[in-house]
C-alpha cells in the first residue's frame, strides 16, 4: 500500500517571514474587544485572558477562534546558528508529522522577536523559546509552555558564565571595569537579565562599571570574545559547551570569570488558540519521542522531553527579571527590541 501520511518539509519560505510583523499588529487590533471581557489578565497582552492565573493565555472559549491547520509551523529558539539546528531537528519534525497526521515545516528564524511576532500572529504553531524570551513569548504571543528537554537524571538548566580570553587583559570580574563586554540580547536570561541582576552582588553593576553591547546571539558574543572584538561576554554556558563540542572554539582559549547557579533552559511551547484535540496530541508527541543519538550528543546528554508550566519551572527566571529592574509585558518587549536594534 502507498504511504500517504504527510512527511516533514524543508524550512518554511521567506515569504513567511515578511508578513508576520503586519499579521501580528493586525490580530492585535482585531482582539481589542475581547480584551474588555478580561477579568484577570496580569502581564498578559490584550489580546489575551488568564481566568484561571495560571499566567498563560486561556483557551479561548468560542469554537470559532480554534485552530486546527492541516500544517504545523515549529521552530527552535534562534540562539545559534539556525540552519544547524533544523537539520538536528528533522528526524523529530518527521516524528512529530507521522505522529499528527499532519505536514509539519521548520520555520528558521534569525532573532527571538521574529519567533514570537510568528506566533502572535498566527504563522507559529509550536516552539522551542530561549530561557529569556519565554516570559515575552508567553505575555506578548500567547505561547504556553508545556515542555523542556531532560537527560534521563532529570531537567536541563543553564547557567551565566562570564568569559574573557585567555590571553587577554581580563583575568577577573575586578578587570571588567571600562571594557567592552558582550551581552546576547535585551530578552536574553544568560545574556543580559541575569548579568543585570546577579553581577551588583559580587561587585559589578553592567552599563556602569562596563559598556554592554549587544551582539545578537550567544555564539556571536563568544565568537566576537575569541576574534577580540568584546573584552569578555555574559553568555548561557550550554552554548558555550556546544560550540566546544563540535570543535568551533577551544575551552582552553577562554577564562571562565564567573558562573551562576543553574536556571530552566528552552521552554516548548504551543499557541494558546490550538484546538483542545491537537494540542492534547502535540504534547503526547512530544512525550513520546526518544532522542537520535545526533540531538543527545548535541544538547549534552538530553534523551527526552518532560513536563514543564510557566507558572513554576520558571518563578526564577521572573525573579531575575524583576530583580534586574524589567518585565515580560508588551510595552518592555517593545522598548527592549528597540534597544536590540540599535
Amino acid at each position: 500500500m502507498k504511504n500517504t501520511m504527510p512527511r516533514a518539509s524543508k524550512s518554511l519560505p521567506a515569504t513567511l517571514a515578511a508578513g508576520v510583523l503586519a499579521a501580528g499588529l493586525l490580530a492585535s487590533t482585531a482582539v481589542q474587544a475581547q480584551g474588555a471581557e478580561c477579568a484577570n489578565r496580569g502581564d498578559l497582552d490584550t489580546a489575551y485572558c488568564d481566568a484561571n492565573k495560571d499566567l498563560v493565555a486561556d483557551t479561548p472559549t468560542d469554537p470559532k477562534k480554534l485552530r486546527n491547520p492541516s500544517t504545523l509551523v515549529f521552530t527552535f529558539t534562534p540562539i545559534e546558528e539556525p540552519a544547524v539546528y533544523e537539520k538536528l531537528f528533522d528526524p523529530f519534525t518527521r516524528h512529530l508529522s507521522q505522529c499528527t497526521g499532519k505536514r509539519v515545516v521548520f520555520f528558521q528564524v534569525q532573532s527571538n522577536a521574529a519567533q514570537i511576532e510568528a506566533m502572535r500572529a498566527g504563522r507559529l504553531h509550536v516552539a522551542g523559546f530561549s530561557t529569556g524570551a519565554t516570559g515575552f513569548a508567553v505575555n506578548v504571543a500567547g505561547a504556553v509552555p508545556f515542555a523542556v528537554k531532560s537527560t534521563e537524571q532529570g531537567p536541563r538548566d543553564d547557567k551565566l558564565i562570564m568569559i574573557s580570553r585567555k590571553d587577554g587583559a581580563v583575568q577577573s570580574l575586578n578587570d571588567l571595569k571600562g571594557k567592552r563586554v558582550a551581552h546576547a540580547s535585551p530578552s536574553s536570561n544568560s545574556g543580559h537579565l541575569a548579568p543585570l541582576a546577579l553581577l551588583p552582588k559580587v561587585g559589578v553593576t553592567p552599563g556602569k562599571d562596563y559598556n554592554i553591547v549587544f551582539s545578537g546571539k550567544h555564539d556571536q558574543s563568544i565568537l566576537g570574545v575569541a576574534s577580540r572584538d568584546y573584552d569578555s561576554a555574559a553568555v548561557a554556558a550550554n552554548v558555550f559547551h556546544r560550540m566546544a563540542a563540535r570543535g568551533t572554539i577551544k575551552t582552553a582559549d577562554f577564562n571562565i570569570l564567573y558562573t551562576s547557579d543553574p536556571f530552566p533552559t528552552t521552554s516548548f511551547a504551543y499557541a494558546h488558540d490550538l484546538a483542545p484535540e491537537l494540542r492534547a496530541k502535540l504534547v503526547g508527541c512530544f512525550m513520546n519521542y526518544t532522542f537520535t543519538p545526533e540531538m543527545t550528543k548535541a544538547f549534552e546528554g538530553d534523551v527526552k522531553f518532560i513536563p514543564s508550566t510557566y507558572l513554576k519551572d520558571f518563578a526564577i527566571v521572573r525573579d531575575v527579571a524583576t530583580a534586574a529592574g524589567e518585565s515580560f509585558n508588551r510595552s518592555a518587549y517593545e522598548k527592549e527590541a528597540a534597544k536590540g536594534k540599535k
